[in-house]
């Protein structure tokens, strides 16, 4: 098993507070959407309808702050403090909805836009010509001006690039490309599988990279952690992309495919060394340089593999596990977690059945999360009314 030693020399790393030229960062508008936008330094910012702004207004900027977006500039909206709600004998049981009750025509709303009024302003002359605001609930009252607010300001929220938050964005963006790997999942995987810094870990992770991204966030840039995948090249990880590592954070993952995870597989590589007495120009030196680099990459990745002794292997992958435990197992220490993730509970059910007749598996367990989301407001604190069925099966076993 590997230890955990801290570093005596201090490196100087990104601030993660920060949004730095190049980030990747996540904002969240008004409706709750969350989008996604590059920062480049002197370039401009799209967010769809909301239009552009200039990058360099939000580089150097702390996360979390809110801003309008003002002819291209950022301007800081301050936040908004949350009231209490009085109570009223006012009800919605005499509200008539239909095209009366709102005389501004939506030809009327896009000239005042035009002129140049300000979002406040139309919302506030909604109001005034409502015929049925009077009539509403204090709560009713708040949903319709904060939909008409998400309808019309131009306001967004920059998001620290968590790894919560950027699973939460990928969740909502397409949860079949996370196979099914929720929040509440992912951390019991790496409890279960005692993540830490200084660690050596062996993961497949086919759910976009949600996996090697939590694993990397609590390794801290100390440890080895080496991937298996199916493809020739370097994996796509995006969901690496949006937690805007520092370089030494990423600098211990190292990747093999299946083939060159094999022992007697023996690699083909293009000669990394001129022929003897051929004049080498800079171009083909560097060429061979970096051929040699890659040669000796996958030379040192397959050694540690092979050398095994790895505190813990976790599989989330569109394969059959079993196959996968067979080839990494013996890679795997004594006493050593094996944590597996998969979408359908029948895969992992039928996991559990044969490695309990497998020896070397010690109580292979079986475990389903369970989230609920709740709104949390004065007066209406309430689980949210549409929420995930299910964040996947987990099995847990040590490895004798």
């Amino acid at each position: 098993m590997s230890t955990f030693k801290i570093s005596k020399t201090e490196q100087k790393s990104r601030d993660p507070g920060i949004v730095h030229s190049g980030d990747q960062v996540l904002v969240r508008l008004l409706n709750g959407e969350i989008k996604c936008v590059k920062v480049e330094k002197n370039s401009n910012v799209v967010i769809g309808k909301f239009g552009s702004f200039y990058a360099n207004d939000l580089i150097g900027q702390p996360y979390g702050v809110s801003y309008e977006i003002v002819d291209k500039k950022l301007k800081y909206h301050a936040p908004r403090t949350m009231e209490e709600v009085e109570d009223t004998d006012a009800t919605n049981e005499y509200i008539n909805d239909g095209e009366f009750v709102q005389p501004l025509t939506v030809d009327e709303i896009q000239a005042l836009k035009r002129a140049g009024v300000h979002a406040n302003d139309i919302i506030k002359k909604q109001i005034e010509q409502h015929a049925n605001y009077s009539l509403k609930t204090e709560y009713s009252k708040e949903k319709y001006k904060k939909r008409k607010e998400a309808k019309y300001h131009k306001i967004f929220t920059t998001i620290e690039p968590t790894l919560f938050n950027v699973a939460e964005y990928w969740w909502a963006k397409d949860q079949n490309r996370l196979r099914d790997l929720r929040i509440d999942s992912l951390s019991q995987i790496l409890n279960m599988a005692n993540i830490r810094p200084g660690g050596k870990y062996l993961a497949v992770d086919d759910a976009s990279g949600l996996l090697v991204a939590g694993i990397l966030e609590r390794m801290g840039g100390q440890g080895k952690l080496i991937t298996i995948c199916h493809t020739d090249s370097p994996p796509a990880y995006p969901v690496l992309d949006q937690m805007n590592f520092d370089p030494s954070v990423k600098d211990v993952l190292k990747s093999l495919n299946w083939a060159t995870a094999e022992e007697d597989y023996v690699p083909i590589l293009p000669p990394s060394e001129a022929p003897e007495g051929q004049v080498k120009s800079e171009r083909q030196k560097h060429r061979l340089n970096k051929r040699k680099a890659i040669s000796d990459l996958l030379s040192n990745t397959r050694e540690e593999l092979f050398s095994g002794e790895f505190d813990s292997l976790l599989v989330a992958s569109e394969y059959d596990p079993l196959s996968i435990l067979e080839r990494l197992s013996p890679y795997v220490a004594g006493s050593a977690p094996i944590v597996v993730h998969s979408p359908f509970s029948s895969v992992i059910v039928e996991l559990q059945a044969k490695l309990r007749n497998i020896p070397q598996y010690l109580s292979p367990t079986v475990t389903e999360t369970w989230l609920r989301q709740y709104q949390v407001l004065p007066g209406r604190t309430h689980p949210m009314m549409a929420m995930s069925g299910s964040g996947g099966f987990i099995l847990q076993t040590i490895k004798m």
